[in-house]
């Protein structure tokens, strides 16, 4: 029972320490693909210089609340702006992937 106890505590916090996004999709003959990608929280000073700039050009009135990257370079941003939230997937060079 201990070993169950430990074995789901080790689990639990190992994946605290990272994002997951998961994103299906559908092809032909029912079957699904899944693809992870996990993104590690950095403090906001980490992110590349050439991102924030092109960041802050069109999202210059947001601050960056939270800050994470993927093993690709692709980082994952919480941007808030008053008392709104925004989280938002940015390429390596800055350019926005998707809002969530």
């Amino acid at each position: 029972m201990k070993k169950l106890f430990y074995t789901t505590a080790l689990f639990l916090s190992m994946y605290s320490f990272t994002y997951a996004e998961i994103n299906f999709m559908q092809i032909s003959g029912g079957k699904e693909i899944v693809q992870e990608k996990e993104y590690k929280k950095v403090k906001s000073e980490d992110v590349s210089k050439e991102a924030l700039m092109n960041i802050k050009a069109k999202y210059g009135d947001y601050q960056i609340s939270e800050a994470a990257v993927s093993s690709d370079g692709e980082y994952k941003l919480t941007l808030k702006k008053d008392n709104a939230l925004l989280i938002a997937t940015f390429t390596s060079a800055g350019d926005l992937i998707k809002i969530l």
